[in-house]
């Protein structure tokens, strides 16, 4: 195929594309948007050059061109794959991409963990006494009624791991052929993705602690809220791969955009028996000074 289209290598030389730069300026007007949003939120101006840029306007209009970018930008990728172009090179290449991603994911988490445990284990050091004004010495601080870790969040545990059992199946399936396999374990993924994040939902309706006021309660929520933010965006990608299963996409050769996918959720399953272990259980007050 590579000498009747006059090529010599194995790569692909993308056309030329507009989503770089649309990408760019979304996540720019998106971030300055998120601080005017803040801003307008809190009933402050941020003025400049004599505008009060204090509105949600510009955090929505970033969103919707980032979300677009993204959408358009992977149909790109997915016409190149149905073209023929994405040969063994090319698809090792995006493996190592996706590697690169879910490492710079990890280091992410690793940020949460770090602030966790730091508030929990600090130094006697009398420099940072004052920390012990803010936790009263112990861990968790003192007035904080924290979560039954063999309640919720262990029903939330075994979701998480059956959805790992789930999508592995489907994975199976696909690279045997069975495509009706395939559809069940991605359709069952899904569900139960989406069961996790409505008992996350409902433990935060009934928390009797809240972001402000605490360190325990800031770092709780930035850990596990992060971690159900990425849960949502695996369970879209995975929603997505199985609209494309539908579709007849996907062949046992050729099938990175679901293996992605299983990559990602695979990831937020293991930050999430992190989080049980570290958040949940030790963070109940198993560690304490």
């Amino acid at each position: 195929m590579s000498q009747a289209h006059g090529k010599t290598h194995a790569y692909h030389i993308v056309d030329p594309s507009p989503w770089p730069l649309t990408a760019s300026i979304g996540a720019f007007v998106l971030a300055f948007g998120a601080i005017c949003l803040f801003r307008w939120r809190l009933g402050e101006h941020l003025d400049l050059a004599g505008i009060d840029f204090a509105n949600p306007w510009l955090f929505l209009a970033g969103l919707v061109l980032v979300l677009y970018t993204m959408g358009a930008w992977w149909s790109d990728v997915i016409g190149e794959a149905h073209a023929g172009h994405h040969t063994p090179v090319v698809s090792l290449h995006l493996r190592y991409g996706m590697i690169l991603f879910i490492a710079s994911e990890v280091m992410f988490f690793v940020a949460w963990f770090w602030a966790w445990f730091d508030a929990a284990f600090y130094p006697a050091d009398l420099k940072q006494y004052m920390r012990t004004e803010v936790t009263g010495g112990v861990w968790p601080p003192h007035g904080i009624e924290t979560f039954d870790p063999w309640h919720l969040p262990f029903l939330n545990t075994l979701i998480l791991l059956l959805s790992g059992t789930t999508v592995t199946w489907a994975h199976h399936a696909l690279i045997e052929g069975d495509r009706k396999a395939l559809r069940q374990g991605l359709g069952l993924t899904v569900a139960l993705g989406l069961m996790f994040t409505t008992l996350q939902a409902y433990e935060y309706s009934h928390a009797h602690f809240g972001f402000a006021g605490s360190i325990y309660g800031a770092a709780f929520f930035m850990a596990t809220g992060f971690h159900g933010f990425h849960v949502i965006v695996g369970t879209i990608f995975l929603a997505i791969c199985l609209i494309r299963a539908n579709a007849g996409h996907f062949t046992p050769k050729q099938h990175f955009g679901f293996e992605a996918a299983s990559w990602y959720w695979h990831f937020v399953d293991v930050v999430w028996l992190f989080l049980f272990v570290c958040i949940y259980v030790f963070g109940r007050g198993a560690g304490g000074h």
